[in-house]
């Protein structure tokens, strides 16, 4: 059997497994950790706090300096409220596409790295593989894991994250700071209004504020700084509140991410709204003290940056085949924290962002091969 055909039959294997961000991910970990010691590899969990969750790391060939990490995530956003024409977790083969749940982000470049495992295994600099859980809900499962490979594996030259880019080379990646505000209104007749808080009517009110950061920070943008679009972005992603329209809500919630370039400083912009938060919340509670408004940060990633990747591109480029020049992504990933960690990082990987997210998210069966194309290169390159 072929190395591509082997990622085909793991990448089945891999989209079987649902691994939206809300579930579980330990299935498919522990279905790689026995693929891994069939080949002799070792691996080591870093699970999360209540053990439902775990990253994975592994050296594949000898444990000395030089090797080349590759990182993957292995969760997936939902499908709710998706309209698929197949099975999300069966991979479905139709017109030089393959279609599924995390085909394209970015179970693919799992799937190729696996593949390839016995022939790392055998190369004389290793292959680390980094496989972390909670990626696509803020990049919150893989610091824990770096921080134990920065103590546990000789270092590396370089991390590659399979994110998707047409195999093409990203040097910078924008970063990203979830937050979620809380509302607790006071509940009375929505005749009364002076008898109570509306929950909704002060989170509209803050959502007005954001929205109109927003367009602020559209108007200070660096056209010329690689990024599309080149702003940083603030928008609002989940809303809810009150129970009957004749009730003043008692509460109300909404979530909004910032993402950041190189050189926006994400707790200045968001300082002055936090500091409106903390002044209404005394306002509120002096009116009803169960009122207030609370604002939690849920995760904050920064943003990766091309300074210090000038080795990481040479040898990428050696392995791509192609001499173009780096791009850089609006989306955050998980490159900006190898990054931090001392690991110079470059992002690579088969499939286009375009198809991620999507309804019948799909990968070009050309893009498989160019991967594989890849990761043959690279195990001769560590050979």
């Amino acid at each position: 059997m072929t190395d591509l055909a082997t990622a085909r039959q793991i990448l089945d294997t891999l989209i079987g497994f649902d691994t939206t961000s809300h579930n579980s991910n330990l299935a498919l970990i522990e279905w790689v950790e026995a693929y891994l010691a069939r080949h002799g590899v070792e691996s080591q969990r870093v699970p999360n706090e209540d053990g439902r969750k775990a990253n994975l790391f592994a050296t594949c060939g000898p444990k000395v300096e030089g090797g080349v990490i590759l990182s993957g995530h292995t969760d997936v956003v939902p499908i709710d409220g998706q309209d698929w024409s197949s099975d999300p977790w069966t991979v479905r083969e139709a017109d030089g596409k393959l279609f599924g749940r995390g085909v394209a982000d970015m179970k693919g470049f799992i799937a190729l790295a696996l593949a390839f495992v016995p022939r790392f295994v055998a190369g004389k600099l290793p292959v680390h593989l980094a496989l972390s859980y909670d990626e696509e809900v803020g990049c919150q499962g893989a610091p824990a894991m770096i921080a134990r490979m920065a103590q546990d594996i000789p270092p590396p030259r370089l991390t590659i994250v399979g994110e998707p880019s047409l195999i093409g080379i990203i040097t910078g990646h924008k970063g990203i700071a979830v937050h979620e505000v809380s509302v607790h209104g006071h509940a009375a007749h929505s005749s009364l209004v002076d008898h109570g808080i509306s929950a909704n009517a002060v989170a509209v009110g803050l959502m007005h504020e954001l929205l109109a950061l927003a367009e602020e920070l559209r108007a200070r943008a660096d056209p010329d700084n690689g990024f599309d679009p080149p702003q940083a972005t603030l928008t609002i992603g989940v809303m809810e509140g009150g129970t009957a329209s004749n009730i003043l809500a008692g509460h109300a919630r909404f979530q909004f991410d910032l993402r950041c370039p190189p050189g926006e400083d994400a707790g200045a912009i968001l300082a002055p709204f936090r500091a409106r938060c903390e002044a209404l919340d005394a306002e509120l509670k002096a009116r009803f003290p169960d009122a207030g408004v609370q604002v939690e940060q849920h995760a904050g990633t920064p943003p990766m940056t091309p300074q210090g990747s000038e080795d990481a591109v040479a040898f990428v480029r050696a392995l791509t085949g192609e001499n173009s020049v780096p791009g850089q992504v609006a989306f955050a990933a998980e490159g900006g924290q190898f990054q931090a960690a001392g690991f110079p990082t470059v992002i690579c990987g088969p499939g286009s962002i375009e198809q991620a997210h999507q309804p019948d998210e799909w990968i070009a069966l050309e893009q498989l091969e160019k991967g594989g194309a890849f990761m043959a290169r690279l195990a001769e390159r560590l050979g």
